[in-house]
C-alpha cells in the first residue's frame, strides 16, 4: 500500500454534495481494488448482501450510493468474483449507483414482485455456479451478522440445492469493513485533526468559566459544536473530572473517577473528554486530558504530567505489539506483559474504527475483559486498517497526597505494511486551562 500524505483540508467539513462525490468515488475504487483480494482471501466467489428498509444489514450502507440513506424496499446485492474482477449487480426495484441493474418486476409479470425478485437471485446463482456463497452470519461480529432470520429463510428457499453452498461471510464482511484506502486514511488524518481542534476549543476560556461551567455543560457544548460544523457525533460526548481529595471509586470492577458529571469545574481539576465524530462515512474516537491551573501555577503538577508520560509509554508498548498476523488477544497479552515488566498499572481496550466507531476487526481487550476477548479477540490484524488506540493507566500523584489518578487516552492510528502511524499526532502534553 502506498501511503497518501495527510491532507489537512479534510479538517474542514465538505459540503454534503462534495462529500457524496468523494464517497461514491471511494466506493468505486474499493470495489475495483479492495474487494477482489478480500474475496480471494475468504475463498468466497459469490457474496449476497440482503436488507430491507429500516432493517439493513450493517454492511449494506457501506456499499450503497452516498445519496441512499437506507435500503429501499428489499435491496439485494450480488458480488461475483471471476477472472475479470468482481461483477456487482443489484436485485433492486431502484437503480443502485454503479451496480448493474439485474431485475425489473415487469420482466416477469406472471409472478408477484417479491417472488420475481427472488427468482432473479436464483438466476444469478445459476449463471455464476459458485463454489461458495457467502452470507452475513457471524457469532463473533455483530457487524457481520446482518442477514435477518426472514431473509435467510427466503434466500434459502429461493436457492434450492444451491443453499448447500451457503457459508458464513464473516471474514469477507469484516475485511470489507476494516480495510481502508490510502485516501481514506489521509481523510482520517484531517478528521482527527478536526476532533483535536474542537477539544482544544472546548478546553479553553471560550467555553469554560471556572466556578460556573460544569463538566456536563462542556459535553453538550462539544455535541453542539460538531452539529454547527456540519458533522455528527456517533455517540454522546462525555466530560469527566478528577480532583484532589476525591479518590477513584470502584464501579463494575473498575476504578473510575468519582466526581459527578454535573460538578462545576474548579482550579486543580484534571478534565477528561471522550468524543467521536462522523463525516464522509467515516468515524473518529478520541480522548484527551486538560488541567485547570490553580492561582500562581503555570504548569500542571509534575505528578499529573508524569502520569500522562506513562500513558504515552503504554501507547508505545501497545503499538509495538501491533504486528500484522497477530490476533487481538495476542496484542493484548503482549502489551500487558510489557507493562507488567515496567511496573505500569494499565488497561488496554483498543478497537477498530472506520465505517463504524466500534468497528469490525480484532478486539484488543475491553475495559472489563483484560484476559482476552472470545471471538473478536481471536481475529488477526491485517494491513491498511485503522484503530482507536484506547487505554488507561493508574498512577499515584505526590502533589495530591499520593492519590491515584486514572489517565485515559484514545487516539486514532493507522496500521499499514510500513507500521503504525498516529492520525494527526497524539497528546503528549496536558491542555492547560486558565484558572479563575
Amino acid at each position: 500500500m502506498t501511503l497518501v500524505a495527510p491532507d489537512p483540508t479534510w479538517a474542514v467539513p465538505l459540503p454534503l454534495r462534495e462529500q457524496a462525490a468523494v464517497r461514491d468515488r471511494w466506493l468505486t475504487q474499493r470495489l475495483l481494488d479492495v474487494l477482489p483480494g478480500l474475496m480471494d482471501r475468504a475463498d468466497i466467489d459469490l457474496w449476497l448482501i440482503v436488507g430491507r428498509e429500516y432493517n439493513e444489514d450493517p454492511v449494506l450502507p457501506t456499499l450503497l450510493p452516498a445519496t441512499w440513506l437506507s435500503a429501499r424496499r428489499r435491496t439485494i446485492l450480488a458480488l461475483h468474483r471471476s477472472d475479470d474482477g468482481v461483477t456487482a449487480a443489484a436485485v433492486s426495484r431502484y437503480p443502485v449507483g454503479q451496480f448493474l441493474p439485474a431485475w425489473s418486476p415487469e420482466e416477469a409479470p406472471h409472478l408477484p414482485p417479491e417472488a420475481s425478485q427472488w427468482a432473479e437471485v436464483r438466476r444469478i446463482v445459476d449463471q455464476a455456479a459458485p463454489r461458495r456463497i457467502g452470507v452475513d452470519v457471524s457469532d463473533s461480529f455483530a457487524l457481520a451478522d446482518g442477514l435477518s432470520h426472514t431473509e435467510h429463510r427466503l434466500l434459502t428457499e429461493a436457492l434450492g440445492p444451491w443453499a448447500e453452498r451457503l457459508v458464513p461471510a464473516e471474514d469477507l464482511a469484516v475485511g470489507w469493513l476494516e480495510t481502508r484506502l490510502p485516501e481514506e486514511i489521509a481523510a482520517l488524518h484531517g478528521l482527527n485533526r478536526l476532533a483535536h481542534e474542537v477539544i482544544d476549543e472546548a478546553f479553553s476560556p471560550a467555553v469554560i468559566e471556572i466556578g460556573t461551567t460544569t463538566a456536563l455543560d462542556v459535553a453538550w457544548w462539544l455535541r453542539q459544536r460538531f452539529h454547527d460544523l456540519g458533522v455528527d457525533p456517533w455517540f454522546q460526548p462525555s466530560v469527566g473530572l478528577q480532583r484532589a481529595g476525591v479518590p477513584l471509586a470502584s464501579e463494575r470492577g473498575a476504578l473510575l473517577p468519582a466526581v459527578g458529571y454535573d460538578a462545576v469545574i474548579a482550579p486543580g481539576d484534571l478534565v477528561h473528554c471522550d468524543v467521536g465524530l462522523s463525516s464522509l462515512g467515516l468515524r473518529t474516537d478520541t480522548q484527551r486530558n486538560g488541567y485547570v491551573l490553580r492561582p500562581g501555577e503555570t504548569a500542571a503538577p509534575a505528578g499529573l504530567q508524569e502520569a500522562l508520560g506513562v500513558a504515552n509509554r503504554m501507547q508505545d508498548l501497545t503499538t509495538a505489539a501491533l504486528t500484522i498476523g497477530r490476533t487481538g488477544n495476542d496484542v493484548l497479552a503482549a502489551a500487558r506483559a510489557s507493562a507488567a515488566d515496567e511496573g505500569i498499572d494499565a488497561d488496554v481496550y483498543s478497537h477498530p474504527v472506520g465505517f463504524h466507531g466500534h468497528g469490525a476487526g480484532p478486539a484488543i481487550g475491553q475495559w472489563d475483559e483484560q484476559g482476552g476477548v472470545s471471538g473478536a479477540g481471536d481475529y488477526p490484524l491485517h494491513p491498511d486498517t485503522v484503530y482507536a488506540l484506547e487505554l488507561a493507566v493508574r498512577r499515584p500523584v505526590p502533589e495530591w497526597g499520593g492519590q491515584c489518578v486514572r489517565m485515559a487516552l484514545e487516539q486514532g492510528i493507522a496500521l499499514t505494511g510500513e507500521g503504525v502511524e498516529y492520525l494527526d499526532g497524539r497528546q503528549t502534553e496536558l491542555i492547560l486551562i486558565p484558572g479563575a
